[in-house]
C-alpha cells in the first residue's frame, strides 16, 4: 500500500489558515497518511483533528516540524520527496514515476520556499504553466497518482457520514461502541 505524507513550507498564521487546513483536508480525503506543518500553528492541528474525530480516518497531524529533519529522516527509510511547485518538470512527465513510488513525502509552500528545497525533493514538479493554488497542485498531483478510486475512500471511525444522494444533504450519524 502507498505511504503519501504532506509537508507544508511555510505556513504564515494570520494568512495561511485556510488554505493551509484545506491543503490538509485536501490530502487526507486523497489519501495521505498524515501532514507535518512546518509552522507553529495549533489551531491548524486543532481544526483538522476535529475532522478527522468527527469523520474519520486516520490521518495525523504534527505541528512545528523541522523540514530538513523530516525530509532527512523520511529519505533515510527508503522514502522519496516530490515538491510541488511552478518550476521544475512537468507533472504529467513524472506521473507514472510517482504512482509507483511506495512511500513519498508530497512538499508544498506558501511564501518563498527555501532554496534548499529543490535540492533535498527528488522531484521538482510544475503543476501547470500558470500562477495557481496549493490546494489545487496537492488534488490534482494525488488523485493522478492514486490507487484505486480516491474520491469512494471510506473512513473508519466517522460520527458522520455522507450518503450519495441526486438532490438533498443526507448524512448519518453513526453510532460508536
Amino acid at each position: 500500500m502507498k505511504r503519501i505524507v504532506l509537508l507544508r513550507l511555510g505556513h504564515r498564521p494570520e494568512r495561511d489558515k485556510r488554505i493551509t487546513t484545506h491543503v490538509g483536508l485536501t490530502a487526507r480525503m486523497l489519501g495521505a497518511e498524515g501532514m507535518l506543518l512546518a509552522s507553529d500553528d495549533p489551531g491548524i492541528m486543532q481544526s483538522l483533528e476535529d475532522v478527522v474525530r468527527r469523520w474519520g480516518g486516520n490521518f495525523y497531524i504534527k505541528n512545528n516540524v523541522n523540514f530538513k529533519q523530516e525530509i532527512r529522516k523520511w529519505k533515510e527509510e527508503g522514502g522519496k520527496v516530490c515538491h510541488l511547485s511552478m518550476y521544475g518538470v512537468n507533472l504529467p512527465d513524472v506521473t507514472q514515476e510517482l504512482k509507483i513510488c511506495d512511500k513519498l513525502m508530497i512538499v508544498v509552500g506558501a511564501e518563498k520556499v527555501p532554496p534548499e528545497i529543490y535540492q533535498l525533493a527528488d522531484w521538482n514538479v510544475a503543476v501547470g504553466s500558470q500562477p495557481h493554488s496549493e490546494v489545487a497542485a496537492v488534488a490534482i498531483t494525488m488523485d493522478r497518482i492514486a490507487e484505486g478510486e480516491p474520491l469512494k475512500k471510506e473512513f473508519p471511525g466517522a460520527e458522520l457520514t455522507i450518503v450519495p444522494a441526486e438532490r438533498g444533504k443526507h448524512v448519518i450519524e453513526n453510532t460508536r461502541e
